[in-house]
């Protein structure tokens, strides 16, 4: 795999986190389903496994960063098995809206093991590592790529300070409550 090539995935793969953190942000806003406190350490997990993914994209193609990808989604992974694990229990109940017949914890268990093994995929390739060290790969990119990768860096930016602000006026600065119903900061009550 050329590095060039690497750069395209690693563009696609941060626009698919995105676009999952997109999705939950959503449903947060448009049908008030507030996230828990093991949900907000989920979507941590994938700014963890996106921040690694990212700086593939803005500083050069290393293992480390891949391997700061594997170590969000793991961490991810493991809390969101948690929350699984709550709620398998017949009669136990269910946290949030399901989609596609699944959870959301469920659905971020599955992608936490996609990002795994795609990073785990990547690794494999080793002449994507090749290339000028002093120079960022954001420079030696084509201008399809370079935009791309550009779009992926800042949606994702965006979704973090979006994710942010909203986990404050949630939780108001301290402890998330359980089973949040409304946002603390601007409750008036």
């Amino acid at each position: 795999m050329t590095p060039a090539n690497a750069l395209r995935l690693n563009a696609l793969g941060l626009l698919a986190i995105c676009i999952v953190l997109s999705f939950a942000f959503a449903d947060q806003l448009l049908f008030d389903d507030l996230p828990c406190p093991l949900c907000l350490l989920q979507r941590m997990g994938f700014f963890a496994a996106g921040f690694g993914i990212a700086l593939n994209l803005v500083l050069r193609v290393r293992t480390a960063h891949y391997g700061m990808a594997i170590l969000g989604a793991l961490c991810g992974g493991a809390i969101s098995l948690r929350q699984v694990a709550l709620h398998v229990v017949p009669g136990s109940g269910a946290y949030g809206d399901a989609f596609l017949g699944y959870h959301f914890y469920t659905w971020a268990f599955i992608v936490f093991c996609l990002i795994i093994a795609g990073t785990g995929l990547m690794l494999l390739f080793e002449r994507q590592f090749a290339g000028e060290p002093e120079t960022s790969d954001l420079v030696l990119m084509d201008l399809p790529t370079r935009r791309l990768a550009q779009t992926a860096f800042l949606f994702f930016g965006l979704l973090a300070v979006a994710n942010g602000v909203s986990t404050v006026l949630e939780c108001g600065g301290g402890l998330c409550a359980d089973n949040p119903t409304s946002y603390q900061l601007l409750d008036k009550s």
